[in-house]
């Protein structure tokens, strides 16, 4: 009898042992399958082993480029080997290169104005949801010394040479459009491991920190520029440097790529969103808008720490599951996209403006936004990333010129100023409700042989408006604009007198 239960012990034991084979060999296949699938924003929180940068910035015309702010130069390059180089940059400066590749982060561009460094949020955890996946995040700890591991940062100094006069004071309206050149791109170097997602989802951020004028030498004063910062966080004047801090200007390159891999994932997973407790089904209902390559899709960025009990769901987002509970912790980026790039002629846009005359100290940062509909579990390879971005004051390619749509020159010309009404005086009575008369501004911006180029920039234009109809006496609204080369129109004043 004993033999007997001994022998049916070791078969059970066989038995339960192969079962926990195969329930070893079924889990290790599924998570194979779970780590090789595609997940879009990263869902497995994993970094990005890039093995290395090659960054090449270039400049052409009236445009210096340093590293250091003393040594100038139209090209400058920068990677993992000389982003610290007392050689190559400033003595103190506070470059960071990630050794531990990229952790996905995720920002809109907002600068902290003590600190004169970019707002930065890390997902920290992630759970399954019955329309997608519960997202929790905190800010990023650089707010002193150098900058944290996950992404690359570094100072650019660039210097614009201009007829203009320098203005202390930041005034956007002085201040020249700088243009992208089409030679700029992000690309994965080994064709091998292209396409996989990995050069959609990297950005770069320019954030302007401060400026001096132009004719500066001194090179500590140039490196330590900052936002200048008062006790309420405002750029301000101090000993003749300006403080800027402005959001940055954030490049996606390659904005209508996407991975098929990618969008299938979410095309498969996201439902729409009806109810905030996204612990509940009935949250949850039917599928979500479907996505497919070569159209372009927001990004929904990070703005403030994300809680459990803030109830965010990865998908939120007008354009993806359609919920917009969560504006307040995601928001919509405004970025400078390659299709904004390849735009030509009247339609091109300025990355971003600089001041005539200046030397601008520029917080350049690569990171990898975790929010991307690009962001996938095969872009952690390992692999060597190529950029390259050139800036430009000429708004018109040679090939334009050459066309014979343009000729060569200067913008010279002051815009023009219209107001539809044509009295220069107005007269109300006291406590009606008062609106400043519409107005346009055409500025010339080049010629042909037969005729002027002109550009309709209204939307610069600046009204100073401060009539209080409850107070009977004399005002002025006040309409004043720039082109974006940084030629004033003669102001126009309409008097208006409350009776």
């Amino acid at each position: 009898m004993d033999k007997i239960k001994k022998a049916l012990k070791n078969m059970l034991k066989i038995k339960l042992t192969r079962k926990v084979k195969n329930m070893f060999i079924f889990f290790s296949i599924f998570t194979f399958i779970v780590i090789s699938a595609t997940y879009a924003w990263f869902i497995s929180l994993r970094q990005v082993n890039i093995s290395s940068f090659d960054l090449k910035i270039d400049t052409n015309l009236n445009l210096l480029l340093s590293l250091d702010g003393k040594n100038w130069d139209n090209v400058v390059f920068i990677d993992e080997s000389n982003y610290n180089d007392p050689n190559n940059v400033y003595a103190g400066n506070t470059n960071a290169w990630s050794e531990v590749g990229l952790i996905p982060m995720s920002t809109t561009g907002e600068i902290d104005a003590k600190a004169s460094r970019l707002k930065l949020y890390q997902k920290i955890g992630m759970s399954i949801t019955s329309g997608g996946y519960r997202l929790l995040a905190h800010r990023v700890n650089n707010m002193q010394g150098t900058e944290r591991l996950g992404y690359v940062t570094f100072d650019l100094f660039i210097k614009n040479f201009s007829k203009k006069s320098y203005t202390q004071e930041v005034d956007y309206l002085t201040e020249e459009a700088i243009y992208f050149g089409n030679n700029s791109f992000v690309k994965v170097t080994d064709p091998a491991l292209a396409n996989r997602g990995i050069e959609n989802s990297v950005r770069i951020a320019f954030a302007q920190i401060g400026r001096v004028i132009g004719s500066t030498t001194n090179q500590e004063k140039i490196t330590s520029l900052s936002c200048n910062a008062d006790d309420k966080g405002k750029p301000s004047v101090i000993e003749n440097t300006t403080g800027i801090c402005r959001p940055a200007v954030i490049w996606e390159p390659n904005d209508r790529a996407h991975v098929p891999a990618a969008i299938y994932w979410y095309n498969s997973s996201c439902k729409s969103r009806i109810a905030r407790d996204i612990n509940l089904s009935s949250s949850y209902t039917g599928t979500c808008k479907q996505l497919k390559n070569g159209e372009y899709y927001p990004t929904y960025a990070i703005t403030r720490d994300i809680t459990e009990n803030d109830n965010i769901d990865v998908y939120d987002g007008r354009a993806y599951n359609g919920y917009l509970g969560s504006n307040k912790y995601l928001q919509e980026v405004n970025y400078f996209t390659d299709t904004d790039k390849e735009l030509t002629g009247l339609d091109k846009k300025e990355i971003f403006t600089l001041a005539p005359n200046s030397i601008t100290k520029v917080r350049v940062y690569i990171f990898l936004e975790g929010q991307d509909i690009d962001n996938f579990e095969l872009a952690q390879d390992g692999k060597r990333i190529s950029i390259e971005f050139s800036f430009t004051k000429d708004r018109f390619s040679a090939e334009e010129i050459d066309s014979g749509d343009l000729s060569d020159f200067d913008d010279i010309w002051e815009p023009i100023i219209t107001v539809d009404s044509l009295e220069e005086e107005i007269i109300i009575p006291r406590y009606s409700n008062f609106s400043p008369p519409k107005a346009t501004a055409i500025d010339k911006i080049g010629e042909t042989n037969t005729k002027d180029v002109t550009e309709d920039i209204t939307e610069r234009i600046v009204v100073t408006n401060n009539v209080d109809t409850s107070i009977p006496g004399e005002y002025e609204v006040i309409y004043i604009v720039s082109d974006w080369a940084g030629n004033f129109a003669k102001p126009v004043i309409i008097k208006i007198i409350v009776v």
